[in-house]
């Protein structure tokens, strides 16, 4: 018991502790909260999560070198900025058009992409996200295998609700801080946000770079 309650703790100080590190999740997360309200935190982390098990999954299955490989690497660093350029640029464009009544945007808002879906396609966006789970994760989580299937379980509950706790906390202090703020402050929100994926996207695409290089070298 007391190695399954450790094996949970270790997990979730572990995900906390990268939770609080800025990337494309934490950006998209504000400007969700701010469209949508604090509900969006909590989708945006159960696409997260839903891809995390997908992961643990396939590392329990024996699947775990096959994400340390420069190719892979290379390609999702290569997808992922592509697409973060493109959520950034799209972001920056539609600044001017939108307002910051949440009731007025809702119409328009839920004919994009849901939370969850993009809560997926954050986390594959950042080739760092899968470089975390082919080092710590990978380590942390053949740890947890040894205790067998109760292991795995307190090693991604730990881990999601780390997650969970972090960026719901992130969505409420969004969410309450929209009272203070108008049309023009938002969409300068929103430029802000936007120029931070491009700025991501742009540096994975440098990175692909170097992992394709070793991948061909």
């Amino acid at each position: 018991m007391w190695e399954l309650l450790a094996i949970g703790a270790g997990s979730f100080t572990v995900a906390l502790s990268g939770a609080l590190m800025p990337g494309p999740l934490l950006t998209i997360t504000i400007t969700e909260s701010v469209r949508r309200g604090f509900r969006a935190g909590p989708w945006l982390m159960t696409g997260h999560a839903v891809l995390e098990l997908v992961v643990v999954v396939a590392v329990v299955l024996g699947l775990g070198p096959f994400l340390k490989k420069p190719t892979v690497m290379g390609a999702i660093a290569l997808g992922g900025g592509a697409f973060l350029l493109m959520m950034g640029v799209d972001m920056v464009r539609s600044a001017t058009r939108l307002s910051f009544n949440l009731h007025a945007q809702e119409s328009t808002e839920t004919s994009g992409r849901h939370p969850v879906v993009l809560g997926v396609l954050a986390s594959l966006a950042n080739p760092y996200w899968t470089l975390w789970w082919a080092t710590i994760g990978l380590g942390y989580l053949v740890t947890a295998m040894k205790v067998g299937p109760w292991g795995v379980g307190c090693f991604f509950v730990g881990h999601v609700v780390a997650d969970f706790a972090w960026y719901s906390l992130v969505s409420l202090g969004v969410t309450q801080g929209t009272r203070f703020l108008g049309d023009r402050s938002y969409r300068w929100v929103l430029r802000f946000c936007g120029l931070f994926l491009v700025g991501f996207g742009a540096w994975f695409l440098w990175s692909a770079k170097s992992f394709l290089s070793q991948a061909f070298a």
